[in-house]
């Protein structure tokens, strides 16, 4: 499994991705995560709308807390043919009690902790920390990746107006 230690830094500490970078102009591939509900759910799942694939450590932190708050009320405004989908390694229990307690209502959040499907497939898993590392992809509908930011110091936020911008080209 390919390895890279230089893009990403926690707290200023380099860490290691596991799994095969995603660059823009790929296809995007297949992954099975779980739902709040512990249903498999795949991007797949999606076909046919543009995906914006929010990445994040845990929602039990500030900064995954404000990205998540943040794509849920740009998602209130969005396309009906575009759909966010908040990934992180968070059990879906946890997931399911910050969207009650936050009113997160538009963004779809999913648990890749069980298999780590999309971490490796993507190249966002944190090998240190079995976490993901933050950041943005966006798949268009037709599954090519359009946009890709890994967010270079998982303490900071993503680039969300040039991932929306991305997005909202695509529609």
């Amino acid at each position: 499994m390919e390895k890279n230690k230089d893009k990403v830094t926690f707290g200023g500490n380099p860490v290691t991705l596991v799994g095969t970078p995603i660059k823009q102009g790929d296809e995007a591939p297949d992954f099975t995560v779980l739902d709040n509900g512990l249903n498999p759910k795949k991007l797949s799942d999606y076909e046919g709308k543009v995906r914006i694939l929010s990445v994040f450590p845990s929602v039990d932190t500030s900064v995954c807390s404000k990205q998540n708050k943040r794509f849920n009320q740009e998602a209130a405004n969005l396309d009906s043919n575009m759909v966010i989908l908040a990934l992180s390694n968070d059990l879906p229990f946890a997931l399911n009690r910050f969207c009650d307690a936050e009113g997160i209502d538009q963004v779809v959040t999913l648990s890749d902790h069980k298999d780590v499907d999309f971490g490796t497939k993507y190249g966002f898993l944190i090998e240190e920390l079995r976490l993901l590392a933050r950041g943005v992809v966006v798949v268009d509908q037709n599954n090519i990746v359009r946009y890709v930011e890994y967010v270079p110091e998982i303490g900071n936020e993503p680039d969300y107006e040039a991932a929306l911008n991305a997005a909202k080209k695509l529609v």
